[in-house]
């Protein structure tokens, strides 16, 4: 049965997606810092073309610590998402909002990044109707899977592993290899 079914999603779900290593290409220990270096991942676009039809809100949630860095700016990091807006939006999907934390790991005062659940609130208050209790978060890290549960998410991790580790077990409630077996 699809995690879809077993979840009963409807309109009122939210869907929340991590961008590197879900919808686009990680490039590990780097970042993607120009629209040329951002590449969708196979089956993305056809995946949040379906999913945004049945979830009642899509919603990005990334951190982005390479602004912090110096490594890009605010305005590219607009860019790429913009782009990337486009071509989900020119397949027939949606996309309802993108939050990045931008800030370093080491300055989050305001607990923006994950795991801490920062982003998360803000979508709630941008879009009341959020129930955390029906939203589902898919990443690609341990950090994206405790947001997940630090804010009562339930969690799907894109993995290649087949083994859980006991810090997985505990966190990631479906394992996918990628966004398309969601929908």
């Amino acid at each position: 049965m699809s995690i879809l079914r077993t979840l009963k999603v409807d309109k009122t779900w939210t869907l929340f997606l991590d961008r590197d290593g879900v919808i686009n290409l990680h490039y590990p220990k780097d970042y993607v810092k120009t629209w040329d270096e951002f590449f969708f991942l196979e089956g993305a676009i056809d995946a949040i073309v379906r999913l945004s039809q049945v979830f009642g809100k899509v919603i990005v949630v990334t951190n982005q610590q390479g602004v912090a860095k110096g490594k890009m700016t605010e305005d590219t990091l607009r860019n790429i998402h913009l782009n990337m807006l486009s071509e989900i939006e020119a397949a027939g999907g949606r996309i309802d909002s993108i939050y990045a934390a931008t800030v370093m790991a080491d300055n989050d005062t305001e607990g923006i990044r994950k795991p801490r659940i920062g982003m998360a609130l803000q979508a709630q208050q941008d879009f009341p109707e959020i129930d955390f209790a029906k939203a589902l978060i898919v990443g690609d890290s341990i950090s994206d899977m405790q947001f997940g549960r630090n804010a009562g998410m339930y969690t799907a991790m894109i993995t290649d592993k087949e083994h859980s580790d006991a810090v997985e077990s505990l966190l990631v409630d479906y394992k996918l290899t990628r966004l398309s077996e969601l929908s």
